[in-house]
């Protein structure tokens, strides 16, 4: 049998996430192709495209007019995310967007809809959740190790970035919510299930600051379980989660983020002290592209996910702006 040709995938913009991330992972992987590089600077465009012998491309338009193209990456900023997510999939190519996908879950659902309607697979590139350990740990929880599950607890917070990031753009949707704190959110989803309802919720803009710099929700599953969470960009570095139940507890250090080789063991808490329990090492990114990949060929990606995150993003929003 002959193998199966690669995925051609095309990349709308010279972000940071595609230069030291995607683009790297595209190339490794048998399963894709980097084939052309976008910018609205022709320099950059042909600086970054040359390492993996792609075409330079100078405007986002002129790539997706391009046939030879069958899926993009979308590392734009979050206000840009819709516009050129519709545009791609009105184009015929596949997509991974950066999360979020976009900051309104009614906008989501149309783009997640004209995927499905046009056989394209639109995939929001959350990268954890494509990591083996998060299984393994769910299968812990499932199978009693901490016995009845009453709280998640989860923490992504960085350092302050320099001033002129986009990241502290107001009109580029920036903030510390949808840039971090939706790992916590999803992990609280991927976790504790899609009924989750959003209790209570705090944004707060630092000095000097137009978007929210940090934030701290609380939520609830229909059982009552629980979850805690925080994040912010000026912060002591955290990336961590922890699951407590009846008899013992659950923690995972850098939880979001962990490196393809060397993660952290999680560690559980329990009557007679701690221990470590070993979880799978795997490279995330590469998961992704796999994952990326296997729906592409499918000609659809689950999304259900995604779009329970993007219901607890609005109602974090609406709960924060309520006090």
């Amino acid at each position: 049998m002959s193998p199966r040709p690669a995925v051609r995938v095309g990349v709308l913009g010279c972000a940071d996430i595609a230069r030291r991330r995607m683009l790297p992972a595209f190339a490794a992987s048998p399963d894709t192709e980097v084939v052309a590089v976008a910018s609205r600077d022709a320099d950059r465009a042909k600086a970054l495209a040359a390492p993996y012998g792609a075409r330079p491309v100078r405007g986002y338009a002129e790539l997706l007019a391009d046939a030879s193209v069958d899926a993009v990456h979308i590392p734009l900023p979050l206000a840009l995310h819709a516009e050129w997510t519709e545009a791609a999939l009105r184009a015929g190519k596949h997509v991974l967007a950066e999360k979020p996908l976009t900051d309104d879950p009614a906008r989501s659902a149309a783009l997640f809809a004209l995927a499905e309607r046009s056989g394209l697979a639109l995939m929001e590139n959350v990268m954890f959740v494509h990591h083996r350990r998060h299984a393994e740990v769910a299968r812990l929880v499932a199978a009693g190790a901490i016995g009845e599950l009453r709280s998640f607890h989860a923490v992504f917070c960085v350092p302050r970035r320099p001033a002129d990031d986009i990241r502290y753009r107001r009109e580029l949707a920036g903030g510390a919510l949808g840039d971090i704190g939706v790992y916590p959110l999803r992990a609280a989803l991927h976790f504790l299930g899609p009924e989750l309802e959003v209790l209570g919720a705090q944004l707060t803009e630092g000095p000097g600051f137009t978007v929210d710099t940090a934030g701290a929700v609380l939520l609830r599953t229909p059982a009552g379980v629980t979850a805690q969470l925080s994040f912010g960009l000026d912060h002591a570095y955290g990336n961590s989660y922890e699951l407590r139940g009846s008899e013992g507890r659950l923690t995972v250090d850098l939880a979001f983020t962990p490196p393809a080789e060397g993660a952290p063991p999680a560690v559980r808490h329990g009557p007679s002290g701690a221990r470590e329990v070993p979880l799978p090492q795997q490279d995330q990114v590469a998961a992704t592209v796999t994952a990326f990949a296997a729906a592409v060929r499918a000609g659809h990606a689950p999304y259900e996910e995604s779009l329970a995150q993007a219901r607890l993003l609005e109602a974090v929003r609406r709960h924060a702006a309520a006090g």
